[in-house]
């Protein structure tokens, strides 16, 4: 589509627009990172401080300008509010302002401001809680494939794909992770964010996304490892040395591995295993529940840095495609 460029004075004034309901949503978005993982409703009760209950008005609601009037403090109990509040009002603006400078007024803008409306508060909550909910994943998936049908049949149908080939790929790296490493080396929410990136940028952006996130991811692990002798955020409960004994036993059904299995029955069962087995039962503790994963030293939340190839390849794709040799652009980003 061509891109459209708004006359005169409506052009700033759309643009400044655009940046203020970003920040609006990132408003919001800082609600879905605090209550999505809790399992709570992002609607009913209003805004209130999480440690004395006093309800927001509105004028305590307003994005950068209240944190900034209230001094960072609750008007109540005068409890420190975090800067995570604002930078993440202000991450969603700023974004929100690089996609108009992207797409400028064609439809190509409505996916891409909902892709990082999706990005956002999944990137905080994966770092907060090594989690990416499936509610806001796989929703996002199908939202994706929806916004794909107005652009033609060719890209809903490219769009489809990469969905599919993305949940499969890291279905596959899942798997194999846990034959190999006896352990999970993969988290199993990244299947679903990969499928719904996919959705959005279709099946051409998979290999940038999973280079991108594994180097940036690789590097900075590293460097925090080096800093800080642990690779990803700390998280309450979280051991500082690797766990003694033996890894759990796999429990695993269907297993095509298993001695004595004819071969026509292991090359049946591969694909049901691949997509359907379930991963390892995880350890019981003293009253028989799952005990919970707790990520050690050397593990980061891949979440964040998928979240960043996919914006990376949203919104370079045309520069990367000028400063790269053609043939690796357009391995990585689809375009020559």
């Amino acid at each position: 589509m061509t891109q459209t460029s708004l006359p005169g004075l409506f052009g700033p004034i759309f643009t400044l627009f655009l940046v203020v309901l970003g920040l609006c949503v990132g408003s919001f978005l800082n609600v879905v990172i605090a209550r999505v993982p809790a399992g709570q409703s992002i609607v009913h009760p209003r805004s209130r401080c999480p440690r004395c209950g006093h309800e927001l008005s509105w004028y305590e609601n307003i994005p950068l300008v209240s944190w900034l009037a209230l001094r960072a403090r609750c008007r109540g109990c005068k409890t420190p509010i975090s800067a995570r509040y604002p930078l993440v009002e202000l991450l969603t603006g700023l974004l929100y302002f690089a996609c108009l400078r992207r797409f400028d007024w064609t439809y190509e803008l409505v996916p891409a401001l909902v892709l990082v409306s999706l990005l956002v508060p999944l990137t905080f909550i994966d770092l907060d809680h090594w989690i990416l909910p499936l509610s806001m994943t796989v929703s996002g998936t199908l939202v994706g494939l929806v916004l794909a049908v107005p652009r033609g049949m060719d890209f809903f149908r490219d769009a489809a794909l990469g969905a599919a080939v993305g949940f499969l790929t890291f279905r596959l790296m899942e798997y194999v992770g846990w034959k190999v490493f006896k352990k999970e080396a993969l988290g199993a929410g990244d299947k679903y964010l990969v499928a719904m990136l996919c959705a959005f940028l279709t099946w051409r952006a998979l290999l940038g996304i999973l280079l991108f996130a594994s180097m940036q991811g690789a590097v900075v692990g590293i460097l925090m490892l080096l800093a800080t002798g642990r690779a990803g955020p700390r998280t309450e409960g979280v051991p500082e040395e690797e766990p003694e004994g033996e890894p759990p036993p796999l429990t695993m059904t269907w297993d095509f591995t298993r001695p004595g299995l004819p071969l026509w029955k292991r090359l049946v069962l591969v694909p049901f295993c691949l997509l359907f087995q379930p991963i390892p039962d995880a350890p019981l503790d003293e009253e028989g529940q799952e005990e919970d994963w707790v990520p050690d030293r050397t593990s980061i939340p891949f979440g964040p840095w998928l979240a960043l190839a996919g914006l990376e390849l949203l919104l370079l794709s045309p520069w990367l495609a000028r400063v790269l040799p053609a043939d690796i652009a357009l391995m990585l980003t689809g375009l020559a």
